[in-house]
């Protein structure tokens, strides 16, 4: 079984947030992550991070995504399928933000069905005080995708001041 972690866009480095510290807690559970920077990381476009994620994963994969990576995992799996889907800081609207009109994700409606159907099992991770997803993205998906959720009152964007993820280890200790 392997790992694949993604970044959020804006030039995120790998090395930043709780990346490093997931990737620790998993291979303590021989699972071998891939967390590497990803290909255009300013404007994460679909062109170039899909090919990537289907490179690096089979149906038997865990797939992380916090914010951009979180939006580029649904939309892998309207036509792939992985074991296990992490998403943290996901949205499914473009914020009008003219960066994420540019990474092509929003482009086609999200056909929820394949999504679910593809995901053996999908798990969200959101915060009410999350500075660019209001709390109604991440709960939108939630509904559509019948995934478990969990929601915080004070994790922001799940970056700079969160170093290390534990709750998402135990979520894969969890499926094992």
């Amino acid at each position: 079984m392997n790992a694949l972690i993604l970044p959020g866009n804006g030039g995120t480095e790998i090395t930043d947030n709780w990346y490093q510290h997931v990737k620790k807690g998993l291979g303590q559970l021989n699972i071998k992550v891939t967390a590497e920077n990803m290909p255009d990381p300013d404007l994460a476009r679909k062109e170039y991070w899909l090919p990537f994620i289907k490179k690096h994963s089979t149906k038997d994969s865990i797939l992380i995504g916090h914010s951009s990576g979180a939006i580029a995992i649904p939309k892998h799996l309207e036509t792939n399928k992985c074991k296990l889907a992490i998403l943290i800081g996901v949205y499914h609207t473009d914020l009008n933000n003219e960066y994420e009109k540019l990474s092509g994700y929003f482009d086609k409606p999200w056909n929820w069905d394949a999504i679910k159907r593809n995901a053996q099992k999908i798990v969200i991770f959101a915060s009410k005080d999350d500075p660019f997803i209001p709390v109604d993205e991440p709960r939108f998906v939630m509904e559509q995708l019948d995934a478990e959720y969990h929601e915080y009152n004070d994790q922001g964007h799940f970056m700079k001041t969160k170093t290390d993820f534990p709750e998402l280890v135990d979520c894969v200790k969890r499926m094992l």
